[in-house]
């Protein structure tokens, strides 16, 4: 044998593993079901309801960039593009389950019961914004990139060890794979066979950074097969095929065969969030064409109307709710009386708890909000 020759070929294994993962569609850009044996066969009514939420999503996401302008909300991370991923991705999961969101997520947790006023209220800041409601499983939006994944981990083991029938599911973007709490929640999720579904929105950009420079990765699925945790790769912007892939891991969380991780590939249209970022500095108009032709909602709409069971009106009417709700929601939000330094050391201290420093701070801001 060669000196130089190896016993093993770990660059061919790596390439086999590799080529395992081809991204899965059920719907082209045409709306033409092109994955029949995968189709998960929703009825009519659900269909409607799934296209619905998309719809009342993208409203959502441009009014609140024009509130976010106005100055009336405060830190926004545009949706539009992600509608398939986030949307329905929830719409695979029960209401006894558990999401961990991003902050791009605020669709989801909407959905899965959070007031919009809530919703506006923790874009602002206020401490009520991060109140959920009894009853509805959510955590607020997590800020540190990457964190909510540990998060997770514990939440599913939590949910394990109580015999729940119920899964933790949470969701990062491309970037947030590449962070150390990534790696190390997915690793105790799998070593602990806790269930839980992690999904990567690979939307192509970690903020400016594109995908292939911060992971050398060919496919950001392949990173769970190293924790030995079942992956898939989905075309995002097919509403059809995140929901078979969420669905079908739910299943098998809750049979108690572990976690899954899905990353669904997909595209912001906007820019990663209102505060400063330009998207016009590291992406092109014909990359944005690009992806601007597989619009999930544009893709769901071809199909449902094929099928009879969408149009124009139906439309225009969700889009009208949507600008109702959302001014509705806006005002209640713009009722809530205005966050003061004393609320948030009192909600964190009680009287006989406050250190002596945070007392005299109490106490200096106390007189300045009572003139």
């Amino acid at each position: 044998m060669s000196a130089n020759k190896s016993i093993f070929d770990a660059v061919k294994n790596l390439q086999e593993i590799e080529e395992k993962f081809e991204m899965v569609q059920i719907l082209n850009e045409e709306g033409e079901i092109v994955s029949p044996d995968l189709d998960p066969q929703l009825s009519d009514e659900k269909l409607v309801e799934l296209m619905r939420r998309m719809v009342f999503t993208r409203i959502l996401d441009q009014r609140s960039i024009s509130l976010n302008r106005q100055g009336r909300l405060g830190f926004y991370a545009p949706t539009a593009g992600q509608e398939a991923s986030q949307i329905a991705s929830h719409y695979a999961l029960e209401k006894a389950d558990w999401i961990l969101p991003g902050y791009r997520d605020v669709p989801q947790i909407v959905w899965h019961g959070v007031p919009l006023s809530q919703a506006f209220l923790w874009s602002r800041g206020h401490f009520a914004g991060g109140q959920s409601p009894e009853g509805v499983n959510v955590l607020s939006p997590q800020i540190i990139i990457g964190a909510q994944y540990v998060q997770t981990a514990g939440v599913a083991l939590g949910l394990q060890k109580r015999g729940k029938e119920a899964v933790a599911v949470t969701y990062t973007g491309d970037g947030g794979s590449s962070q150390g709490d990534f790696y190390e929640g997915i690793n105790f999720a799998s070593a602990f066979k806790s269930p839980a579904v992690f999904i990567i929105q690979n939307n192509q950009f970690a903020i400016s950074t594109p995908r292939h420079l911060q992971t050398g990765a060919k496919t950001l699925a392949q990173k769970g097969i190293a924790a030995g945790i079942p992956s898939i790769q989905v075309d995002g912007m097919d509403p059809l095929a995140v929901y078979m892939a969420t669905k079908e891991a739910r299943d098998r969380a809750v049979r108690g065969e572990g976690p899954s991780l899905i990353e669904t590939v997909c595209y912001r249209y906007g820019p990663h969030t209102m505060a400063g970022d330009d998207p016009t500095r590291y992406r092109t108009s014909e990359t944005d064409e690009e992806w601007g032709k597989k619009d999930p909602i544009i893709r769901f709409r071809k199909y449902l109307e094929a099928k009879g069971l969408w149009d124009q009106s139906k439309e225009e009417a969700v889009i009208e709710d949507a600008k109702e709700q959302i001014k509705a929601a806006i005002k209640e939000a713009d009722s809530v009386p205005k966050q003061k330094v004393t609320d948030l050391i009192s909600i964190m201290h009680d009287e006989n708890s406050m250190p002596a420093n945070l007392k005299e701070q109490y106490e200096i801001y106390a007189e300045k909000e009572s003139k």
